[in-house]
């Protein structure tokens, strides 16, 4: 008999579930407003914003006293992790031409380095070329780690290594690149 009054003081001790409404609704402002003064797109913050609360509603372990915290948390990494999006984007497009070369010069110019990309992807080990190609298009680490069967936890350091890989071969083939 003691036994079951002692399992129903633990029940009673546990902390109650998070009111997930009531979380919102306290912390979506100030969220979204963080990540529009990082990403500058308020758009954006918005979308980041609810990203930051789906990921509070899939983590158990955050939905304590402490989930405000942690959404601040998140939020931030996810307008920085835009930026950094932004930024790969543009190098990318840079790199690629893709925003249009208008004179015949540029176009030609532009098709040579793509072709000069694609000889040192094809000179690369067949994993650090899809690394790169799929990180180009903005895959996450989770969805690489998934797609190539790695280890969620060495991704970074195999698109570093990859990169790596990737400039040495370059400057090998083709000297500095141009800026």
């Amino acid at each position: 008999m003691q036994a079951s009054g002692q399992t129903s003081d633990v029940l009673e001790t546990q902390e109650t579930p998070l009111d997930f409404e009531a979380v919102f609704h306290l912390h979506y402002d100030r969220i979204a407003r963080a990540i529009a003064r990082i990403t500058g797109d308020p758009g954006c913050a918005e979308e980041l914003a609810i990203d930051a609360f789906r990921k509070l509603w899939q983590t158990p372990l955050a939905q304590g006293e402490h989930a405000g915290g942690w959404l601040y948390r998140t939020a931030i990494n996810l307008g920085l992790y835009e930026l950094r999006r932004r930024a790969r984007h543009a190098r990318f497009q840079r790199m690629l031409r893709l925003g249009g070369p208008s004179t015949p010069e540029e176009i030609r110019a532009a098709g040579e380095e793509q072709e000069q990309v694609r000889r040192v992807l094809a000179t690369m080990k067949p994993r650090d070329g899809e690394l790169l190609l799929l990180r180009s298009d903005d895959f996450s680490y989770e969805e690489l780690a998934a797609l190539l069967s790695l280890n969620p936890a060495s991704v970074g350091t195999l698109i570093a290594r990859a990169r790596l890989a990737f400039r040495k071969e370059y400057v090998k083939l083709y000297g500095e690149p141009r800026k």
